[in-house]
């Protein structure tokens, strides 16, 4: 019997260009789309001594600004492509073991390890591009009784189109390794949805805010800042 393919990587592009030239711990750590302003790692409090899951950390950038200038007792980058799984490794791979990539799916690591986690985030990561209804639950085990899990995902479509009043997620474009041109899964919902969701979850304390953009562009959108507690 053949094994099945592999999925193709569709963030294999990602980031690459930057990774080239700029393989710095950044000095920031940012929640908005544009990454130029609004709160920062505050927004997760005191980490000091904490084991923190980054979901859906691309090159982990941000897990490496915590690691360096936060105390927590480890980040774990959790990435399910391959490629920036690879590139984590290369440009922070020196931080280990306070900084530890994973390669693997979010929902199945969070539940390959129950009640690991004080801190649970994700900046536009898997909490945009996984079915949350099957992440979320699996954030709420891994997480301790009390543990906060924080969020920023889009608050409408790039393009302008308000955020879906359901839990359906849209087709965007993507690009397939060899440069073809496809499509990806993106989940951009309603506050509403997102409270919705994260009460039947098991989480509790359910705080959204609405970031606007930092600086105008053609690709500006509003951003959505999530924070709810695992119920105690």
């Amino acid at each position: 019997m053949t094994p099945p393919s592999p999925a193709p990587d569709l963030w294999h592009h990602y980031g690459r260009a930057r990774s080239e030239t700029d393989r710095a711990v950044p000095g920031t750590f940012h929640w908005v789309w544009d990454q130029h302003g609004g709160p920062g790692a505050e927004v997760l409090g005191d980490i000091t001594g904490l084991v923190v899951a980054d979901l859906g950390a691309g090159a982990a950038r941000h897990a490496a600004h915590l690691v360096t200038h936060h105390t927590p007792a480890r980040v774990d980058a959790v990435e399910a492509s391959p490629a920036q799984h690879a590139m984590a490794c290369d440009l922070y791979g020196h931080l280990a073991p306070r900084l530890r990539a994973v390669h693997a799916d979010a929902a199945a690591h969070l539940d390959a390890h129950p009640g690991e986690y004080d801190v649970v985030y994700s900046v536009f990561g898997s909490l945009d591009f996984a079915d949350p209804r099957q992440l979320l639950p699996a954030a709420a085990r891994a997480l301790r009784p009390g543990g906060l899990l924080a969020s920023s995902t889009l608050g409408h479509y790039l393009g302008g189109a308000p955020a879906e009043p359901d839990v359906r997620p849209a087709d965007i474009p993507a690009l397939a390794q060899d440069g073809t041109t496809t499509t990806m899964r993106r989940w951009v919902l309603q506050g509403t949805v997102w409270t919705k969701l994260l009460g039947e979850s098991g989480f509790t304390n359910i705080t959204i805010s609405r970031l606007p953009p930092t600086e105008p562009s053609a690709r500006a959108a509003d951003s959505l800042l999530v924070r709810a507690h695992r119920q105690p």
